[in-house]
């Protein structure tokens, strides 16, 4: 297991670009680590690479992704201004749900970035990064509800791409992102070397 907490950034970037760690890395074109400013105030964790984002090494480029630049347009931010990650770093062969040996591959990988970027807020986009944080809840009832986890404030969304797939749920997308200017501006940081939050400390009811 590669030892990720001493770990710059661009370190972070360089292991998870060369890593061994699970069957995902035979399929891949390139891998994903995610990207943004570490000054960044909002983390978007979203599932996995696609396929626009295996070829072009980026998280969040293609349909998918034009949606949550819309998106974060309608609130007033760029996709420069915030962090993009995904619970895997490569894809999974014809876009699958990632197995539960490759979220614990990747996990380390995703709470160093957390460690150094150091978010007000962690938005989760999909029921994967979803489950890190509220296990075992449905995002049709608790999305667009923020809870503090360790010193983060997390809220679960939908996913962009069931938005497109399923048009009833745009709305609901674009409501729950009305709302993150708000959430930003009342989320603070809660001690700069506390570890970074795991779902087994969150305790939704």
């Amino acid at each position: 297991m590669t030892d990720t907490r001493q770990m710059t950034l661009e370190q972070l970037e360089e292991a998870i670009y060369s890593c061994t760690l699970c069957p995902l890395h035979q399929g891949r074109t390139k891998a994903v680590p995610g990207e943004g400013p570490l000054s960044a105030d909002v983390m978007f964790i979203g599932e996995g690479p696609g396929f626009h984002e295996d070829r072009q090494g980026r998280p969040f480029v293609g349909a998918a992704g034009k949606f949550l630049e819309e998106l974060l347009a309608s609130i007033g931010l760029t996709r420069e201004q915030v962090y993009i990650a995904n619970v895997v770093k490569c894809r999974p062969p014809g876009n699958r749900d990632p197995l539960p040996n490759e979220l614990s591959a990747c996990e380390p990988y995703l709470e160093r970035q957390i460690q150094l970027i150091k978010p007000k807020v962690i938005v989760t986009l999909g029921r994967f990064s979803m489950g890190r944080y509220f296990p075992g809840a449905s995002i049709s009832k608790i999305h667009g509800q923020p809870k503090r986890v360790g010193n983060y404030l997390v809220i679960p969304m939908f996913h962009p791409a069931a938005a497109l797939h399923q048009p009833k749920w745009r709305p609901l997308v674009e409501a729950d992102f009305k709302k993150l200017p708000h959430y930003i501006a009342e989320a603070g940081h809660f001690g700069d070397d506390a570890p970074p939050p795991q779902a087994q400390q969150l305790s939704l009811f």
